[in-house]
């Protein structure tokens, strides 16, 4: 089953137009400047932008077709709603507010919502020991994560997210992020998720949307399109590789794992992994580095062997940007044009990238 979306809506600064495909699995994160239509997009999900003209449509539940004129209410579309404050009811408690979503359950399915459904939203989320504070009693991390549970008890067929932890400080983000990927890998509904930081970009996206002045860019998995070389995304410091891995052993002495991926292996710091644990990683292009040869009696720990296979100038003349394939992996280097000169290095050629830092994402 996929998720439909084709939405036209007129804005003073410029319209928004999409049409777009997404898997209804997964997390698909939707990443771009401020004000580029992100949130405009949401809103037309949800219903709440009446102008917006178009299709909304999950596997074969519409919600909007208005050449057929259909156009549920916001109340009628089974979805839930996290802003990026978390606009709690600061006069009930967190049961109070919990309360209040399964009201709204109730009367969208005619259904009264099993006490199992609240309890798995408790249990995800960890709240259980906040049920009696009230709103002003909570930190900013745990007003979203009960805001997130309020969405959860909704019993929605899809989650929208409009950046979250925007409003959150660094501590926070890192409080909530682990939440949020606890609900990616255990919960069966798919989320939109809008974001313009590309660290939440890298912990949680599933498939990645990169919209740009209210049109999409570029899409697909999130690894395909963050090197890419030929859009805005992959430009920038944060320009970079995500893998996904297989944690192979633990070098105890020396506090590192080695993670095994689909081209080749990494040594990463250890943070109390396991073997056999999937995890992932960033590997920056400005952390990678080319040789034509394996390189011995060096600090560099990482070496993979691989082939170029693009050479990209940036907007500096003095930088370039390779992509390289590790057997089914892809890793960018940023290097300066000389080097690629004295290298000789070509498309097609076998090279050798040596991976200075690696950042454990999950």
């Amino acid at each position: 089953m996929n998720i439909h979306l084709q939405l036209d809506i007129a804005r003073d600064d410029f319209d928004v137009s999409v049409d777009v495909q997404l898997p209804a699995h997964g997390i698909a994160v939707v990443f771009g400047p401020s004000g580029c239509g992100k949130t405009t997009l949401l809103r037309c999900v949800a219903g709440l932008e009446p102008s917006a003209r178009g299709v909304v449509q999950l596997g074969h539940e519409v919600w909007q077709d208005d050449q057929n004129k259909v156009r549920l209410p916001t109340h009628q579309r089974a979805l839930g709603y996290v802003f990026q404050e978390a606009s709690l009811f600061d006069h009930l408690d967190v049961a109070g507010n919990l309360a209040y979503g399964h009201q709204r359950a109730e009367k969208a399915s005619r259904n009264a919502m099993s006490s199992a459904v609240q309890q798995q939203a408790i249990e995800l989320l960890g709240i259980g020991h906040l049920l009696k504070r009230r709103s002003h009693e909570l930190s900013g991390g745990e007003r979203q994560r009960v805001a997130i549970a309020r969405a959860l008890v909704t019993q929605p067929r899809w989650l929208l997210l409009d950046e979250p932890l925007a409003a959150l400080d660094h501590a926070r983000r890192q409080e909530v992020l682990p939440w949020l990927e606890k609900l990616r890998d255990d919960l069966n509904i798919p989320m939109l998720y809008v974001t313009h930081a590309v660290d939440e970009v890298a912990r949680l996206a599933d498939t990645l949307v990169v919209m740009n002045a209210g049109r999409i860019q570029t899409m697909g998995p999130v690894a395909e399109v963050l090197t890419q070389t030929d859009w805005p995304v992959v430009l920038g410091e944060d320009a970079g590789a995500l893998l996904t891995g297989i944690v192979l052993a633990i070098d105890a002495p020396w506090h590192l794992a080695h993670v095994g991926f689909a081209g080749g292996a990494l040594w990463v710091r250890d943070s109390g992994l396991a073997v056999g644990q999937t995890v992932r990683l960033r590997v920056l292009a400005r952390d990678v580095s080319v040789t034509l040869q394996q390189t011995t009696g060096t600090s560099i720990q990482n070496h993979v062997p691989c082939v170029v296979e693009a050479i990209t100038p940036e907007a500096h003349p003095s930088q370039t940007l390779l992509r390289l394939r590790c057997g089914d992996t892809v890793l960018l280097a940023r290097v300066t044009a000389r080097g690629v000169h004295e290298l000789g290095l070509q498309v097609g050629m076998p090279a050798w990238a040596q991976v200075k830092s690696v950042a454990l994402v999950k």
